[in-house]
């Protein structure tokens, strides 16, 4: 009896939602990493942790969201959601990853129990990535990657596209037309008694002449149109800030809220300083200083305090913004 080749009995296919099933089931258990989204989010698939999986013929790589229970060290729960990722994709999948960029969308200020469990016991679950540990792929100088799996380029977090409210306009619109439809086709079949609209609706239209307000109903539809025109093509704003990478793109993001809350948390620690609020845009960061004793002889020294005690921090945003400080009494 001749036994045939495994491999020609057929192919085992993975599936990109089965991995990404894998891998935000993983980060939801990681200490530290929230939970968050309503109803609706869940049901859109935009809840967090979320992530955008591309699985190639020997490797995979994946954009993972997140949400950080407030307060943790992004960069000790990074090195956790590393290894934790790192570590269950392969042993449950058979494939490595190539490539892991995550990307911080926001914080939660909620207790959960991924927080809770955070202690020194749990942190050593997953251990941290050593120094010495081999990349996955290499580049060359053209760009060229000799990884096993083409380089995936890390998503720019972006704001909702502007055509989304016309979408769904149009959306309701295309479900009324198609209810109205269905209407004349139980009308046409005896099967409900009324007026049928679309074939009057004709008729009239039929009978139209050329009349005076016919000419604001043209500009009306050309206006609209060139609206919804711009709408689709306007390019969506970047919601989040970059984080600096060695090398190459960068693959954390902070929420402009974040870097404000960050940054107002650093200016309140500086000795004589009662209270801090910052403001953050994408080319400037205004910190607004409230100090016990803010006399002209004490307003310098505490807003060279409050420098020093920031700049660390906004030195590690990809494009560093111009900060200013305002103090009063």
């Amino acid at each position: 009896m001749v036994v045939a080749d495994p491999g020609s009995r057929g192919d085992l296919v993975i599936k990109e939602r089965a991995i990404t099933k894998i891998v935000t089931l993983t980060a939801a258990q990681v200490p530290g990493v929230s939970r968050s989204g309503n109803g609706l989010s869940r049901f859109t698939g935009r809840s967090l942790p979320r992530a955008d999986v591309s699985v190639g013929t020997e490797a995979v790589a994946i954009n993972l969201y997140v949400t950080l229970a407030w307060p943790s060290r992004i960069d000790d729960v990074g090195v956790r959601l590393r290894t934790a990722i790192e570590t269950s994709v392969p042993d449950l999948i058979g494939l490595p990853v190539h490539e892991l960029n995550i990307v911080v969308a926001g914080t939660s200020v909620e207790e959960s129990a991924n927080q809770a469990a955070l202690d020194p016991n749990t942190a050593d679950a997953f251990p941290a990535r050593s120094e010495t540990d081999a990349p996955l792929s290499t580049s060359t100088e053209d760009g060229a990657s000799t990884g096993s799996a083409a380089r995936l380029r890390p998503r720019t977090p972006r704001a909702v596209p502007a055509a989304v409210p016309a979408a769904v306009i149009i959306a309701l619109l295309v479900i009324g037309l198609a209810v109205v439809a269905a209407r004349e086709l139980l009308i046409f079949h005896n099967a409900f008694d009324g007026a049928p609209w679309i074939r009057n609706t004709v008729e009239w239209a039929a009978r139209l002449h050329w009349s005076e307000w016919i000419i604001p109903v043209i500009v009306a539809c050309a206006a609209a149109g060139t609206v919804l025109l711009v709408a689709a093509i306007k390019p969506r704003p970047r919601t989040h800030v970059p984080i600096s990478a060695s090398a190459g793109a960068p693959v954390v993001w902070m929420r402009p809220t974040d870097v404000a809350r960050t940054t107002s948390s650093h200016a309140a620690a500086v000795p004589g300083v009662a209270a801090a609020r910052t403001t953050v845009t994408p080319k400037r960061v205004t910190v607004h200083v409230t100090a016990h004793d803010a006399g002209s002889d004490k307003v310098a020294d505490i807003e060279a305090a409050v420098r020093i005690a920031v700049e660390p921090g906004l030195s590690q945003l990809g494009s560093t913004p111009t900060l200013r400080v305002k103090v009063r009494s």
